[in-house]
């Protein structure tokens, strides 16, 4: 048995006008937000702990994410952010890889009413709403730092990663240039790292290796998949541990090499603590919640309210309180032998 619904039916129209529900979304009644989030890769321990945080958070707050990886790839980008705003995500979260790319992105969100977040580096002279990241200049002067006290003498090799690499050169060369300039020290080769590609800094420092007579004492590596191509590349030529090596993102191969004396450090960036950041600001910006700025950064376009989070340089002195401690590794994870 069933009660069938008539085709029309009339309410009287006093009854519709007295009744402000029918009209007036229910304030209680929580959006759905769905994050859509542009990653680099899955390759890196770095990129995991972001989605993890990020999923958290999201989970936390009652947001739905959709994360996609790139591969630093801005095409593969392109065509994975296009879908996102075609399915009419509230907001995304992206790192920008390729400027022109990123600006016609954040055109196509902002056409639709959606609003986009630049996350780890800054978008360059696009119209993004929000920026959340690192310190970056701050990461470079860590590691041109650890350079230079080490190393105040001898032979460097430059690698830079590309794209979005630029202020960590710039803040490392604060301390490498002065040294350069009073011929304590030799940039032997000075190399970009297309799409940071770990395979391509072993290819750059064997060649240099295989045709250069000149002993390395340093090198100025600017992540820890890099950095450890690069020691791979030294230790055929027996230098792993005796030429300096930097980097950064603390993955745990790297915490290794440093315990093992291979690495000379790495700069520790709470990934953990920016992707929440970020997925809660998402979540403000499309309930229109107050947000706490602490800075104005110029992207070439706009002054953009921004985040940054302090990075820590990370030795073999301070691994137990900076990573042990703060719960990113176990004490066992880094002591066990590298496979």
């Amino acid at each position: 048995m069933y009660v069938s619904i008539p085709d029309v039916f009339y309410v009287p129209v006093s009854r519709l006008l007295n009744n402000k529900n029918l009209f007036t979304p229910n304030q209680n009644i929580p959006r759905q937000i769905l994050i859509g989030v542009s990653l680099p890769n899955q390759r890196e321990d770095r990129w995991i702990r972001d989605a993890a945080a990020m999923k958290k958070e999201a989970d936390a707050q009652g947001a739905t994410l959709e994360i996609k990886y790139f591969d630093f790839d801005p095409v593969k980008q392109a065509q994975q952010v296009a879908t996102m705003i075609t399915e009419q995500v509230s907001i995304i979260i992206i790192v920008p890889i390729d400027e022109e790319s990123t600006k016609q992105l954040v055109k196509d969100a902002h056409a639709v009413g959606i609003k986009v977040i630049s996350y780890e580096a800054i978008a360059i002279n696009s119209d993004i709403n929000f920026f959340i990241g690192f310190n970056n200049i701050r990461v470079g002067e860590l590691q041109g730092k650890y350079l230079t006290t080490y190393v105040p003498k001898g032979n460097y090799i430059l690698l830079s990663g590309s794209p979005k690499g630029e202020l960590f050169k710039e803040g490392a060369m604060e301390y490498i240039t002065p040294l350069v300039l009073n011929r304590s020290v030799k940039i032997i080769a000075d190399k970009v790292i297309e799409g940071w590609i770990p395979i391509d800094a072993y290819t750059i420092v064997s060649d240099i290796l295989n045709n250069v007579s000149d002993k390395i004492d340093g090198v100025l590596a600017p992540n820890d998949a890099t950095a450890g191509a690069v020691i791979s590349a030294l230790s055929e030529h027996g230098l792993a541990g005796k030429t300096a090596v930097t980097g950064q993102d603390a993955d745990l191969a790297a915490i290794k090499r440093i315990v093992y004396g291979t690495q000379l450090m790495t700069v520790f960036k709470d990934s953990r603590e920016l992707a929440k950041t970020a997925v809660d600001t998402a979540i403000r910006l499309v309930n229109g919640s107050v947000i706490d700025v602490t800075n104005d950064i110029n992207n070439g376009l706009k002054d953009v309210p921004s985040i940054l989070v302090n990075p820590i340089a990370v030795d073999k002195s301070n691994i137990d309180k900076t990573l042990v401690a703060t719960g990113i590794y176990k004490k066992d994870e880094i002591f066990n032998r590298l496979n």
